[in-house]
């Protein structure tokens, strides 16, 4: 349970930065909360480390195919400072993070993760340094790269049941 407050403390710290009156660094610092708080949650919330290399696994790929579009589409930023806009690589970061999250521990953490991930990319835009569909694209990079590479953790799993009329929760582990 320890663990799980830590998990969660991480989660809702990078949730009070989105506050800030600068929406770009505030963008910034949940972008670099996310993919920590997922790394968090592998060394003090699971025992051994194949999360960490599930994780690791999803950010190289997620990161090296970014970087390999930047290279290969030259797309000027909105605000003009560079021609690396396409796609966002904080989106990239912050969905892969949210995807693992989600798809590492559940619904109950990935959903606070994938609000914040979709604030780094609102703020990416409405800092003028990427297009819509930088960070649609880069967002999609990211969760396809933490979809890909992220099994379920085998604790203990808490799942809302919802279908024709019943509902209730549906807990499953190993013991």
């Amino acid at each position: 349970m320890k663990k799980l407050l830590c998990f969660c403390l991480f989660m809702f710290t990078g949730m009070s930065f989105a506050n800030s009156d600068d929406t770009e660094t505030s963008g910034d610092v949940v972008h670099l909360l996310l993919p920590a708080t997922a790394l968090g949650a592998t060394l003090f919330y699971e025992e051994g480390n194949e999360g960490s290399w599930q994780l690791l696994k999803a950010a190289v790929s997620s990161r090296v195919i970014v970087e390999g579009f930047k290279l290969g589409v030259s797309k000027d930023r909105p605000d003009g400072s560079g021609d690396d806009s396409f796609p966002s690589g904080h989106s990239s970061d912050s969905f892969m993070a949210a995807t693992f999250i989600h798809q590492r521990y559940g619904w109950q953490y990935g959903l606070p993760a994938y609000f914040a991930a979709s604030y780094v990319g609102y703020t990416r835009i409405e800092s003028d340094k990427h297009y819509v569909e930088d960070v649609l694209a880069g967002a999609a990079i990211g969760a396809l790269a933490g979809w890909y590479f992220t099994e379920p953790y085998q604790g203990v799993t808490v799942t809302p049941l919802a279908h024709n009329g019943v509902y209730g929760l549906y807990i499953s582990g190993q013991f």
